[in-house]
């Protein structure tokens, strides 16, 4: 008898080759019909595709035609990002449900709008009778993005009215996945960590009186026991992680899937899909591989001649990944730094003192300042690079004994909250579905009869 399996293999290995020789374009062409790959101008600027009140990403100004980098600036609903991590801070206040709430209707709340918009959120927490064991525990996957969005699409199951696009039912769709996120998410990595790697199951329900930090921490900790300042920090995280503009890939795709007409829960499935890759939610795994490879190599961690010579290494692709990238510095839109990284790295600093991990945040902090100056001998750049977020969002999860398994579901946690807001602005102000060009560079073919092909 044949051997299909190796006959099948031989196979694909034929046809994958073919696949990838009919699949490349000549790089000449794209110069060529200006295409703007990545959507993005020669000077790193963004192709405007779209106009929306929510996040402003500021990098540079404008003076008389010359692009001007300045320090960055993050802007939800034109409020500083700075201003608002202070304003809750300051009052010792958990910030992300606030943040959600001026996502979602364009204004800070008070005291009273506040409180009732936790106990909404706390009244969608709970999920539908025997989802988590029919369909997250049942059905565990390797990927805990793979699972959340396979969840959010299960979801659809269980509305009554999946397909209504108004804006009341949308925002009551919403309103729920913002609220059941760390449950679909958290749930899956304990399915995970059960069946695949014979670690004790433990599911704790969501608590209504605690914020989303703090249950995230609860279900996801077999004591549910965490520190204020643990609490305080994952919350920073999740407020930071919440909105970055309408032009970042995940929220880009939830403007295009939503143009189309379609449901909620399709919409934010294909923004999960997104953000799983490693170029968009998957960088701050990268970085702590990174400087884990990094400590291994190092033999004095305060000795900046050699920290240089390991990024030096990386860079010309013999060290870590042979990626070339030291991963965690530089962004497509920051450039003389990122805000959030900023405000991180102060309250990474004081995880760091608490954890006993001093030495470990200033081996980061060497790095942070040495790379800018590694990469600038190395490579002709069109603008200045810095870290950005992931550079120390990874640290803080690990220090928090998050499971790295959890680090990208941890964004999504955050930026559904941004991917609401932005797909309500879409059926607002019902534009076109967004179709952008692509231009044919294909020879034309005669076509040949089955019997005349070779």
């Amino acid at each position: 008898m044949p051997n299909y399996e190796l006959t099948e293999g031989k196979t694909l290995v034929t046809l994958s080759k073919t696949a990838e020789k009919n699949s490349l374009i000549n790089p000449e062409l794209y110069s060529k019909y200006q295409v703007k790959r990545g959507l993005r101008d020669l000077d790193g600027r963004g192709v405007l595709v779209g106009l929306t009140e929510i996040g402003e990403v500021h990098s540079y100004i404008l003076d008389e035609g010359e692009i001007i980098q300045v320090p960055g600036r993050l802007l939800y609903r034109g409020y500083d990002i700075s201003d608002l991590v202070n304003g809750f801070t300051r009052d010792g206040r958990f910030g992300f449900e606030e943040t959600a709430f001026l996502l979602l209707f364009g204004h800070l709340p008070d005291q009273k709008g506040l409180e009732d918009f936790k106990q909404i959120l706390a009244g969608y927490q709970k999920l539908p009778e025997d989802f988590a064991r029919d369909f997250i525990l049942k059905s565990s996957s390797k990927d805990i993005m793979n699972a959340l969005a396979r969840s959010v699409l299960a979801l659809y199951s269980f509305d009554d009215n999946p397909d209504d696009p108004s804006i009341s039912n949308v925002l009551k769709q919403c309103l729920l996945l913002i609220a059941c996120f760390p449950s679909l998410a958290v749930y899956a990595y304990h399915a995970l960590s059960h069946y695949y790697s014979n670690q004790s199951l433990f599911i704790h329900s969501p608590r209504p009186e605690l914020s989303t930090a703090e249950n995230i921490l609860t279900m996801l900790r077999p004591d549910s026991k965490y520190t204020k300042l643990e609490a305080a920090l994952l919350d920073l995280a999740l407020v930071l992680h919440a909105e970055h503009g309408g032009g970042n890939n995940s929220t880009f795709v939830t403007h295009v899937v939503t143009s189309t007409g379609t449901d909620t829960y399709s919409a934010m499935s294909a923004a999960i899909g997104a953000l799983k890759g490693p170029r968009h939610g998957g960088a701050n795994i990268k970085v702590i591989k990174m400087f884990e490879d990094m400590k291994n190599q190092l033999k004095d961690w305060n000795d900046d001649e050699e920290i240089e010579q390991y990024l030096t290494r990386i860079l010309t692709k013999d060290a870590f990944d042979r990626s070339g990238l030291i991963y965690g510095i530089g962004h497509a839109v920051y450039s003389i730094s990122d805000p959030r990284a900023v405000i991180l790295k102060d309250y990474a600093a004081k995880l760091a003192q608490e954890k006993g991990l001093d030495d470990e945040f200033k081996l980061y902090a060497s790095v942070e300042r040495l790379a800018p100056q590694v990469i600038a001998k190395f490579n002709r750049m069109y603008k200045t690079v810095s870290a950005n977020i992931d550079f120390y969002s990874g640290f803080v999860y690990k220090m928090l004994n998050i499971p790295v398994e959890m680090y990208t579901p941890m964004f999504a946690i955050a930026r559904i909250a941004g991917w609401s807001a932005h797909r309500i602005e879409e059926i607002v102000n019902a534009g076109k579905i967004i179709r952008p060009a692509y231009k044919s560079v294909a020879r034309r073919q005669k076509y040949l009869d089955l019997i005349e092909r070779n």
